[in-house]
């Protein structure tokens, strides 16, 4: 005959295997639900988003670079002083204002000084460059007179226009004005290219898992427009994907 204390023993070891089969029964299912969470988790879509835009530069700067040749230096001098005064007084006449005018002091180049061996005497024994800048915020103003420097030359003054120093620049410093309005179009655009590929693939676009800011450039629109600018940002997003 079974003894009390024996059948009670048996009776906890059913009782405790159950519990434990149930327990590993529910830690398998919640470790088999949180793998496939995570797997869906894992799941991502890179998109790019472009924000590109047109705006007119702020700032133009002008190089005028002018030469002249003579045998004497002072009469060269003379000269110097004469077509700045020139180049000053057509550029007031046409609207730019002083302060928005700047002359560097003139180069003399000695040729004499130069020459070595057999080589052939210089007709112009010196010849001298000059700087007037055009600093200026009225860029139509500055662009019309540029398209009537040839009265200028009209006048004898000689212009160096393909002087790699002599290069008209054109500034657009409004970026931190557009920057937020151009990174949220970016933003906005990539997610419409992602939700548009979740559609496609039967997918269910999630949250963001990351995404980058690239880097704004801005470039002349095209060689014949250099004062309009156009500027450029390319946002990166990597969203999270589910079914």
């Amino acid at each position: 005959m079974i003894s009390t204390s024996a059948t009670y023993t048996r009776a906890n070891s059913i009782i405790l295997g159950i519990c434990l089969i149930l327990g590993l029964s529910s830690l398998g299912y919640l470790l088999g639900d949180a793998a496939i969470k995570f797997k869906e988790y894992d799941r991502t879509v890179t998109v790019k988003g472009l924000s590109e835009r047109e705006y007119s530069a702020d700032i133009v700067i002008w190089p005028i670079k002018f030469t002249a040749a003579s045998n004497d230096l002072s009469e060269l001098y003379k000269l110097m002083d004469s077509n700045s005064a020139k180049i000053q007084s057509f550029l007031a006449n046409a609207g730019i204002a002083n302060d928005e005018i700047s002359f560097s002091s003139p180069a003399i180049n000695d040729k004499a000084a130069q020459q070595y061996g057999n080589q052939s005497v210089a007709e112009f024994r010196f010849t001298a460059a000059q700087t007037v800048t055009v600093y200026s915020k009225n860029i139509d103003s500055v662009r019309d007179v540029m398209g009537r420097m040839s009265d200028l030359g009209k006048q004898g003054i000689v212009f160096t226009g393909d002087d790699y120093q002599a290069q008209t620049e054109y500034i657009f410093t409004r970026l931190n004005e557009i920057k937020p309005e151009m990174i949220e179009e970016a933003t906005r655009k990539a997610r419409e290219v992602a939700e548009k590929f979740a559609s496609d693939s039967q997918s269910t676009l999630g949250k963001i898992k990351r995404a980058s800011q690239g880097q704004f450039s801005i470039s002349a629109r095209d060689k014949n427009n250099p004062h309009i600018k156009k500027v450029r940002v390319v946002s990166t997003v990597v969203y999270y994907l589910s079914d």
